[in-house]
């Protein structure tokens, strides 16, 4: 396996104490630059860092890092950065309620970051982004000061939780080295930690190790894995910040960051995937939910929406009633987004679930909820297509509206060294290129997709494969089909000068 904190330059700053503040700051000096405008600058959502660098610039980064390195931004969250203080006051805290420790709060808070991003129109309203953003660094740090896990990253950040989920085709995971140096760890530094108020002093003698080795856990000591993942057991980047705490904290150097083969985790053999991807609705349908949240998500930015919307308002008489606009739109949305986010994705995959045993002949074999999560890892690839494409094009349309937007702040501020903002800048987007590079993200995506299910459905169900493949597939291809048809539609290019 290639270690990535083996490369010179790289892995010496990855691997110092300080070495996530050298994403951290730079990326919570970002943020604190979106609130300060977002609450100053003009409300013009094109002319302001709040709305084009939340809106327009992160989700299109995030989804390259994504597939190109792993879970980078979780690595830099600005929202963690006073993580230390809150765990030196959470010490002496519990964890996290045991009820709640599962995916329903990501679930939940996921989709209410798209409903209220489309019902209030988040991304014309930098003063609304701002307070989004402050409203996470204060959930963020409660949790952390609360807690003695990181339950915010973990059980109740969106964002986190789209990360954790799309990492799973990322080329990058945390590992050992040596499983046997983890088995006879004392500390297991790992997961614990070597900070301690008073100090104590640790004792590992480890067979294949020169003899004793002895360390110290004192106030200098790193903190473990918030997220509490115990390093050697890891098989999925579920869950994982890329904090790579637990690589600072292991003294035998024995944790690191490895290059895999993207998307490895989502074919591993039975053993493998059942702790990786434990047999649980909430993942499952957190896997799948999102995965249809990105076509609900598409569809709430092309013109039909407002066809169904009037339609939904009509119906139900809220016109008549006397219903203001903001609440027959909110009623509308969330319709639209409790039947194609909610209702579509869990009736959908139980009816496959229930159609592929009945065609393999295995109800007696396998519960729904084993032939529900089984394929669940069969919608990452076509959910990232599906969010590659949708996110891909407000990115390239706006890639260079936050030059403008800088130069509008400085203007703000006296500082003309920039000059005039340039609102023309870039020019006219290339749709065509554009869509093509869409078409692109979801075939590929929903190739992936098949390709992931076919080999799930040929460890489940062996010669009859293709008949526990079929519901699975034809679920996929209905998503292709929809996903096609939406970016053939004129989609809004919000937060930009073409808006």
């Amino acid at each position: 396996m290639i270690d990535v904190l083996r490369f010179p330059v790289i892995g010496r700053v990855l691997k110092h104490k300080r070495g996530r503040l050298a994403l951290q700051i730079p990326l919570t000096a970002l943020a604190l630059l979106l609130v300060y405008d977002g609450l100053t600058g003009t409300q013009v959502a094109s002319q302001n860092l709040a709305t084009i660098g939340a809106w327009v610039h992160y989700r299109g980064l995030i989804v390259l890092a994504l597939l190109l390195a792993g879970n980078l931004f979780c690595m830099g969250c600005p929202f963690t950065l006073p993580r230390t203080l809150a765990r030196r006051l959470s010490i002496r805290g519990r964890r996290f309620p045991k009820i709640l420790r599962g995916k329903w709060i990501s679930i939940g808070t996921l989709f209410a970051l798209f409903f209220v991003y489309e019902w209030l129109d988040l991304w014309a309203s930098p003063a609304l982004t701002a307070w989004l953003i402050i409203a996470y660094f204060v959930a963020s740090f409660a949790l952390e000061a609360a807690f003695t896990e990181s339950a915010f990253c973990k059980y109740v950040c969106p964002l986190g939780a789209f990360n954790f989920v799309y990492s799973t085709i990322s080329p990058t995971q945390i590992g050992v080295k040596n499983p046997t140096v983890c088995r006879d760890c004392v500390g297991k530094e790992c997961v614990n930690g070597s900070y301690s108020a008073q100090p104590i002093v640790l004792l590992d003698t480890i067979p294949i190790a020169t003899g004793a080795m002895q360390h110290t856990h004192d106030q200098n000591g790193v903190l473990g894995c918030g997220t509490l993942l115990f390093a050697p057991q890891i098989q999925t980047n579920m869950d994982c910040t890329f904090c790579l705490d637990c690589v600072r904290a292991c003294p035998h150097d024995n944790a690191s960051l490895f290059v895999r083969a993207p998307g490895a985790e989502l074919i591993r053999t039975d053993a493998a995937r059942e702790s990786a991807w434990a047999k649980r609705y909430d993942v499952a349908l957190l896997v799948i939910g999102l995965a249809f949240m990105g076509l609900i998500n598409a569809f709430g930015m092309v013109p039909p929406v407002y066809a169904v919307m009037e339609s939904l308002a009509d119906g139900l008489g809220l016109r008549a009633s006397g219903w203001t606009d903001t609440a027959m739109a909110g009623l509308a949305l969330l319709l639209i987004f409790g039947v194609g986010a909610v209702i579509a994705p869990v009736g959908l995959a139980f009816a496959a679930s229930f159609a592929a045993r009945a065609l393999t002949n295995t109800a007696k074999r396998d519960s729904l909820r084993v032939a529900l999560s089984s394929f669940a890892p069969a919608f990452v690839p076509i959910g990232m297509g599906l969010w590659a494409a949708h996110y891909g094009y407000h990115f390239l349309v706006g890639f260079w509206s936050i030059v403008p937007a800088f130069q509008a702040f400085l203007l703000d501020h006296r500082v003309r060294f920039l000059g005039e903002p340039n609102y023309a800048l870039g020019g006219a987007p290339n749709v065509e290129l554009i869509g093509a590079l869409q078409t692109v993200a979801l075939l590929g995506g929903f190739i992936g997709s098949l390709w992931v299910a076919q080999r799930i459905a040929l460890r489940l169900y062996k010669r009859k494969a293709m008949l526990g493949l079929l519901p699975w597939a034809f679920v996929l291809l209905a998503m292709m089909l929809v996903g096609l048809w939406l970016f053939s539609q004129p989609m809004e290019m919000r937060g930009t000068v073409f808006s």
